[in-house]
């Protein structure tokens, strides 16, 4: 058998394509972790603690066992051990330590895992589990996060860099500045709220611990299970074959996998655990609260003398996550004088995680929203500002842009939203009882490489089979990888099929970071170069056909180490907000975002990609907040009732398109493109308000009640020229 080019008009790349798995979705065929059946299947279902910090006294066990269905209650007193000392090499921690489950008696925040109750029905699991009394102790606790906190820290991470940067003097450019900005921006909790929840079932069966999950790669978790359960890893299967959405929330271990495992492991049976959507707000992580303070000095023609982004934000007790937020302030924009410093503040309240585009999507509404402050001082367009500012390296790492379009996006952007004819006094324009008004922000996210590997088999019918453990959490992730098997076999994509999902496949990188297309097309592609070495001359194939694999552990560090650059995707958003003088209802009328990110596998998915991420901008700028009772520290109104989120009718023309971004000397040529969307929506819309209304809004989300307060979020920096 040999691999011959099929026609030109093969190539799949580049070209629209439905999702391969889209009509199984549609019908109701798609099986997820919380509708897979299996024989003698028990229900576990989760207690959470009732008190925000304390230990926990007693439990009344005794009658809840005697309820009908009850298998089991699991708590502090029975719960199997587990082992959560060790460091996960992709984060360089330990694993939070909300996951091991039950193996103490302390309360650190509202919310906290304090048992399982697993019956024979989910109805008997959470009527039993809703009868479970459990007397606390309890003890002062402290969940306010201002930018005032003398206990804030900084610290370094592996994922996420330097908490602090520094160049230049400060002050001194500050003061030598023409125009000032300096204010504090705040965004609040914000949760992930995938459509499908957390959920698990796990089995042991034939020796093997058999997982089927909502995860965002499940090499990677099973491997954690294994550590967790001190077992051997061959022992363990993780399978995640579709799943409803993930943000970033599904991409840790869970107290839901801990859970069912450990119930399963006792009852010898098959347990499933489901979060209901109100327990997820309190052990699914969420992006932190952040207060943000930004300083701006520029001279008399609008270019950057000074830029200082400092950032904090909350994290818990029991897990030290700092939200990155000043990465795009590393990224954007250069000064004499720059400095950046990302801080957490321990607090009694759970623990945050990565949720999508994370530290780029509040640090660029603080930034973008204080560039646009510095255009209105210094009369400067917001565009042209952006221009003046173009660093020509990296600003901290002063390494070059491997490529760099984001002028090109606001140059195409500007055109085709009609930016010339803006006039850039604010209040001017009125529909009605509208106020109406524009603007702008940048976007941009980091583009990374994980070693992984894959396996690609050529089979004796003529197809070609992709196995590779990496995860489609709704992103199109199984079609743009046939896409670029196919074209990188020179056949049509029909004769590739493709395995994902699987822990027992190749191991591959989580799908996080924006990482999973760039990553896990690597691996394919350099499974198939192989193969296509195996195959030359041509070759008979035999019945169990002929495999090669790849790992591309030397080339990511190659590249990394022999050809460091600065790679990023970038954009731009431009969106008209419409304000109601009357009622303080904000309405984004149309938003537009131009992106450069490489070539686009599937223009279909891609698209769909970008517009879920600028509907999220709309929900961020004017609706997500999560709020915290101070007289209970748990959340108030955990659930879709009080937690607001951008609906059909909140969502207006949405268009998002994308400019060439050749990056000749990119070895992967494809750039992730799942968080870039979320980048800077809210700061144009932000922007927007101001434009319509002259009144600035620094704390999100822009609700009626701010936008009528008289004060508004308007008050000025705290120094100005």
């Amino acid at each position: 058998m040999t691999i011959t080019a099929e026609t030109a008009a093969a190539r799949a790349v580049g070209t629209a394509m439905i999702r391969l798995e889209g009509r199984e979705k549609v019908t109701g065929a798609a099986r997820y972790a919380g509708e897979v059946p299996f024989p003698g299947l028990a229900h576990g279902w989760l207690v959470l603690s009732s008190v925000a910090r304390g230990r926990i006294r007693s439990m009344d066990t005794a009658d809840v066992v005697k309820m009908p269905g009850v298998l089991e209650v699991f708590h502090h007193g029975n719960a199997l051990p587990i082992e959560a000392g060790f460091v996960i090499p992709l984060l360089g921690t330990p694993p939070d330590s909300l996951v091991a489950l039950f193996q103490h008696d302390r309360i650190p925040w509202a919310g906290w895992p304090v048992a399982l109750v697993v019956a024979e029905t989910s109805e008997q699991a959470r009527e039993a589990a809703e009868a479970l009394v459990v007397h606390y102790e309890t003890e002062p606790y402290d969940i306010e996060l201002s930018g005032e906190r003398p206990d804030a820290v900084a610290l370094d991470s592996q994922v996420t860099g330097p908490a602090v940067t520094r160049k230049g003097d400060l002050e001194a450019e500050l003061a030598a500045s023409s125009f000032v900005v300096d204010a504090e921006y705040t965004t609040p909790q914000e949760h992930h709220n995938p459509m499908e929840p957390h959920a698990a079932v796990a089995r042991w069966h034939e020796g093997v611990l058999e997982v089927v999950d909502a995860n965002q790669g499940s090499a990677y978790i099973a491997q954690l299970l294994a550590q967790l359960f001190s077992l051997d890893p061959a022992t363990v299967r993780v399978r995640a074959e579709h799943v409803g959405g993930g943000f970033g929330g599904k991409g840790q271990i869970g107290v839901h996998q801990v859970a069912a495992v450990m119930a399963a492991t006792v009852l010898r049976r098959p347990v499933r655990v489901v979060l209901t959507r109100r327990q997820m707000f309190s052990v699914t992580g969420y992006r932190s609260a952040t207060v943000q303070r930004i300083r701006l000095g520029a001279d008399a023609d609008g270019r950057l003398r000074a830029l200082s982004h400092r950032s904090l934000a909350m994290t818990s007790t029991t897990y030290d996550f700092a939200e990155p937020t000043t990465a795009v302030a590393r990224v954007m924009y250069d000064a004499a004088a720059h400095h950046t410093s990302n801080e957490i503040v321990r607090l009694d309240v759970p623990t945050p995680s990565f949720m999508r585009s994370p530290g780029e999507t509040p640090g660029a509404f603080a930034l973008e929203s204080a560039l646009d402050e510095l255009a209105e001082k210094s009369g400067i367009d917001p565009i042209e500002l952006r221009v003046r500012n173009e660093p020509e390296r990296g600003p901290v790492s002063g390494l070059p842009f491997s490529s760099r379009n984001v002028l090109a996006c606001f140059r195409e952007g500007a055109r085709r939203f009609g930016w010339s004819d803006r006039d850039p006094r604010p209040g001017i324009r009125r529909d009605g009882r509208w106020l109406i008004g524009t603007g702008t922000a940048a976007a941009t996210h980091l583009v990374m490489s994980v070693p992984s590997t894959a396996a690609v088999t050529a089979e004796a019918d003529g197809t070609f089979t992709v196995r590779i453990a990496a995860s489609d959490i709704g992103t199109g992730a199984r079609t743009v990888l046939t896409m670029i098997a196919a074209d990188a076999l020179d056949v049509v994509p029909d004769r590739v099929r493709i395995h994902i999902g699987d822990s027992s496949l190749p191991p591959a990188v989580i799908a996080l970071g924006s990482t999973g297309t760039r990553s896990w097309g690597w691996a394919v592609k350099a499974a198939i170069a192989e193969l296509r070495t195996m195959l030359t001359p041509p070759t008979a194939i035999p019945p169990e056909g002929i495999t090669a694999r790849s790992d591309t552990t030397a080339a990511v560090v190659g590249l990394l180490q022999n050809a460091p650059k600065e790679r990023h995707t970038y954009g731009a958003h431009f969106a008209e907000a419409a304000v109601d003088t009357t009622t303080g209802e904000v309405r984004v009328r149309r938003m537009l975002g131009v992106f450069a990110a490489g070539p686009i596998v599937n223009p279909l998915t891609a698209r769909s990609q970008l517009i879920g991420g600028m509907i999220w901008g709309i929900s961020m700028a004017l609706h997500e907040e999560a709020h915290l009772d101070q007289r209970t520290g748990g959340l108030v109104g955990a659930d879709f009732a009080n937690y607001h989120i951008a609906a059909h009718a909140d969502v207006p023309a949405i268009e998002a398109d994308w400019v060439d971004d050749p990056d000749p000397d990119d070895p992967v040529g494809i750039k992730g493109i799942g968080e870039l969307g979320n980048v800077g929506p809210a700061a144009a819309i932000a922007n927007a308000v101001w434009h319509a209304t002259g009144v600035r809004h620094r704390h999100l989300p822009i609700r009626p009640d701010r936008v009528l307060s008289t004060r508004g979020d308007a008050a000025p920096g705290k120094a100005t020229r």
